[in-house]
């Protein structure tokens, strides 16, 4: 699992500034983005478990790294900052759910 996750922090820090905007410019974008690498990720064989362990990957990535780009963002930094480890693990499979619908 460790290494998904290297991967996924690699990919992270290697999206060019400009395909980084496009991301996160619209939240709606970036629920489309995240929704194709959580059915990425279930073609792999992970599991819900892991999929959250690699979203809070990205959510703690974007938390630190990313200065949110709109409303949405904002309040889901917010929420990140403000919980421990274990409402973040909790965000991150509510995260996962949301971009599955």
């Amino acid at each position: 699992m460790d290494n998904i996750q290297n991967k996924v922090q690699n990919e992270m820090e290697n999206v060019s500034p400009e395909k980084k905007e496009q991301i996160l410019q619209d939240f709606d974008r970036f629920k489309s983005y995240l929704g194709d690498k959580v059915a990425l990720g279930e073609k792999m064989g992970l599991g819900e478990e892991q999929l959250a362990k690699t979203a809070e990957v990205v959510a703690g990535y974007l938390a630190k790294k990313e200065e949110p780009r709109n409303a949405e963002e904002n309040l889901l930094q917010k929420l990140w900052r403000s919980g421990d480890k274990e409402q973040q693990h909790a965000l991150a499979h509510m995260l996962v759910n949301m971009v599955r619908k």
